[in-house]
């Protein structure tokens, strides 16, 4: 993957994490087994990758092929994959299913982080390990912990809101704040960190509301009902990801909302950087998914041979990675997301958006 000298700074500490992780054994070879081809494990035994929903485009598109390709280079490991769909009952079940199947490692990201801990509990029973991924589950004995720094993803977001609202001349505007769902961790520290920013910016939150499953239509039908209370009182909405964000955006084109507000995100998602370029959303923020996703593949691969994994991080007593994020407006699309090959020129620039990549940098005419 090629990077520019500017992009590589930025995400050196991710590959430094990569090869600092201690974990014993050296590079294997092999393949991975495809996931519902049948119950029975690679010859070295299965991993389970349990993810929580197909509504963040990042789990299907990334996510999950970065996890099945680091994989299949480790050595012949069957992944064992399922999506709950924002349905917690539904990846409680799917977990005893892979248990059932012989997995010897979950790579959990939680839909409830609170109701994954009978999760934990009964891969624990087994003596299963489990790796919390992108999510920290509320408790149980993890063996790794591997995400991004979700409070600085929070102020990342909160002062290019910030930056772009003073640079208006709108500070003393009101603002909404459509946070992420409430059963995801994630979501409380995105918050937090926003919060610290914001607050010491002295803005008004004229209200906030806690997103369910991250839904982009019930932040769409809230930021709605926001936009017929407040009207031209709202100068900007802080949007917790990009679903939220398209929410935001619906409610405010739907109402005809002019001045158009700030709009915040996160994910780097495909159609994010399009309204980026539009203008219809300042920023988003890009997490470098490949070295998280394979990193958890590492860890689980190591577990699985009995390895002993360490972290450059504690948290609750479990080792752990955190990755750094990295804020993106129009400014920043080539030497971010283009430049790490997260998305191309040609993913970005159909013919729809051709005059406003011309316009920023991204093509010439």
């Amino acid at each position: 993957m090629a990077i520019r000298a500017s992009a590589r700074r930025r995400f050196q500490r991710a590959a430094a994490v990569l090869t600092a992780l201690a974990l014993s054994g050296g590079a294997l070879s092999g393949c991975t087994g495809s996931p519902g081809a049948s119950d029975t494990d690679g010859p070295n035994g299965a991993i389970a990758l349990l993810l929580p929903d197909a509504k963040t485009a990042r789990y299907e598109t990334f996510d999950r092929p970065f996890f099945e390709a680091r994989v299949e280079e480790l050595g012949d490991y069957r992944v064992l994959y399922a999506n709950a769909d924002q349905d917690a009952a539904k990846q409680q079940q799917q977990a005893e299913s892979a248990l059932a199947a012989g997995a010897g490692v979950l790579v959990l990201d939680p839909v409830d982080v609170g109701a994954a801990v009978t999760i934990v509990a009964a891969a624990n029973a087994q003596g299963v390990p489990v790796v919390s991924y992108d999510r920290l589950v509320a408790g149980g004995n993890l063996a790794y912990y591997v995400s991004f720094d979700n409070e600085k993803v929070g102020e990342l977001q909160a002062t290019a809101f910030v930056n772009a609202l003073e640079l208006r001349g709108d500070v003393g505007g009101g603002i909404l704040m459509v946070n992420g769902s409430p059963t995801d961790s994630n979501a409380t520290q995105f918050a937090e960190g926003a919060h610290r920013v914001i607050d010491a910016a002295g803005l008004t939150v004229l209200a906030e509301y806690a997103t369910p499953d991250w839904s982009p239509d019930k932040a769409q039908e809230w930021v709605s009902g926001q936009v017929a209370q407040y009207g031209d009182d709202i100068v900007g909405v802080y949007a917790a990801n990009d679903g939220t964000a398209s929410g935001a955006v619906s409610a405010l084109k739907a109402a005809n909302v002019s001045p158009w507000p700030v709009v915040t995100g996160q994910d780097a998602e495909l159609s994010a950087i399009q309204r980026i370029l539009t203008g219809d959303q300042h920023m988003t923020v890009y997490k470098a998914i490949k070295p998280q996703a394979e990193l958890a593949a590492e860890v689980a691969v190591a577990l699985l041979r009995g390895e002993e994994v360490t972290g450059p991080l504690d948290i609750d007593g479990t080792p752990a990675t955190l990755l750094d994020p990295v804020a993106v407006t129009v400014d920043d699309i080539l030497d971010t997301v283009v430049a790490d090959g997260f998305w191309t020129v040609e993913d970005i620039c159909t013919p729809d958006y051709r005059a406003s990549c011309v316009s920023a940098g991204l093509l010439e005419e």
